[in-house]
């Protein structure tokens, strides 16, 4: 962060979320409950928030932000949308949690199914994290293989064998590997580039028949938005059909986001097994792994691979969940949503021509990720290239105007249902005037 913007920051910051920092700080390592949210990656100090509405947060000192986070994504219908509201309400009244079997379960399970042909059946959990967790398990246990396939940058939670070379706040923190993570486990975890084809065919050539599953996101939104190069999807499917591994798309981020189906529907690829995660709870923590009949049949009490959960199907998290996605039926849901994204991503580009700063930006259904960039990035290695200084100045120059971006470049950004045309216009306006500032001061 430069000098001025510094400056800038700590002047316009409000006194009480400086003071709730400091008191978190007492009480929460660095402060937070989850590593990016402490603004590492580009300085200063996080907004504390109070509440929020459709588009916008405010934090504790009243300032008001247009909102392109949203929980890191779970809000497509933005906050606190009264349907979703109404359905926790009348859910909660009737009990929170049962530790027992309940109808709703079944309903968001069949609403899922519908929309995720591959996904036979599903099992409900509490977070995405452990979605992917249980999904490399049962992958490991129906092939009786133990290696697996991620790809460097992308990010499927924070489980051992998922934080190698991993993407998100491992990145944002600059981590070059997993303290904490035994080696005989990284050992078991191969990676290759995102979107090169020609190394995943070397480890499948050296590794094939020791692998149970590949995963991948399907479009990478934990090294920023990367964008999967034209066949690049077909080749990874093609390549685990050959060797019999299983493949496995994390959908957590773009699971009812890039289409209703997801990126399995808009790229037209079958996998073995999906992971989704808190959008099908309409931001409330749940997440899900499902897949083919034959492989998800192994898990316990039908098969011998456990996995279980107390909270596990949560009533709350359903009944939000079967509210947001009936909002995302709506006719037109999606092309308003991928319209709003694709108007921020030239937007910001058009702004960064302008005002002769290198830009790259990239937009797909309810995501978008914005790079200071002057080469196409397309794997984390050109992610990794951009200039993060400058997005650190660009973001606290946005935010002081009262717009709520990722607090890192790393990071993709989200769109919901309730952003309107004026709120992008007032975003596109602003900026244009940032990106201008940023000329004049580099010059």
């Amino acid at each position: 962060m430069s000098d001025e913007i510094k400056d800038t920051v700590e002047n316009s910051k409000g006194s009480k979320s400086i003071a709730a920092f400091a008191r978190a700080k007492q009480s929460l390592p660095g402060g937070v409950n989850s590593p990016v949210r402490a603004f590492r990656a580009v300085g200063g100090t996080p907004p504390f928030i109070e509440r929020g509405e459709g588009a916008y947060l405010t934090d504790i000192d009243g300032c008001r932000y247009i909102d392109y986070l949203l929980s890191w994504g779970p809000l497509i219908a933005g906050h606190a949308h009264p349907a979703v509201v109404h359905a926790i309400t009348q859910q909660a009244q009737l009990g929170t949690s049962f530790g027992a079997p309940t109808e709703i379960e079944t309903e968001l399970a069949e609403e899922i199914k519908r929309a995720y042909p591959s996904m036979d059946l599903v099992r409900m959990v509490s977070s995405g994290t452990e979605a992917t967790m249980s999904a490399l398990r049962v992958a490991r246990g129906y092939t009786g293989r133990s290696r697996i396939v991620k790809f460097t940058g992308c990010y499927h939670g924070h489980a051992d064998s998922l934080l190698i070379r991993a993407g998100s706040g491992v990145a944002t923190l600059g981590l070059p590997d997993s303290p904490g993570v035994p080696s005989a486990i990284a050992e078991l975890t191969l990676t290759v580039p995102y979107n090169d084809v020609d190394r995943l065919r070397m480890v499948f050539e050296e590794f094939g028949e020791e692998i149970a599953a590949v995963i991948i996101e399907p479009v990478a939104g934990n090294m920023g938005l990367v964008l999967p190069q034209g066949g690049y999807l077909q080749a990874v499917r093609d390549l685990t059909l050959a060797y019999d591994t299983l493949l496995i798309f994390d959908e957590v981020m773009t699971g009812f986001r890039v289409s209703y189906g997801g990126a399995q529907e808009r790229f037209g690829i079958d996998p073995d097994l999906t992971t989704l995660g808190k959008v099908i709870g309409g931001g409330m923590p749940v997440g899900a792994y499902g897949g083919k009949r034959e492989i998800m049949e192994q898990i316990a009490p039908e098969g011998p691979i456990y996995q279980a959960g107390t909270l596990s199907g949560n009533p709350l998290a359903m009944a939000a969940g079967l509210a947001t996605l009936k909002l995302l039926q709506t006719e037109g849901a999606y092309d308003r949503l991928e319209r709003v994204s694709q108007r921020l991503a030239q937007g910001f580009m058009d702004a960064g021509h302008r005002a002769e700063l290198p830009v790259q930006a990239h937009a797909i259904g309810a995501m978008f990720g914005n790079f200071f960039a002057k080469d196409p990035v397309v794997d984390y290695a050109t992610a990794m290239q951009a200039d993060l200084a400058l997005y650190a100045d660009y973001f606290h120059a946005m935010l002081a105007r009262g717009f709520y971006f990722a607090p890192s470049q790393l990071e993709a950004g989200f769109v919901s249902l309730t952003h309107t045309d004026e709120q992008v216009e007032q975003t596109l306006i602003a900026m244009g005037d940032v990106m201008q500032n940023l000329r004049r001061r580099r010059r």
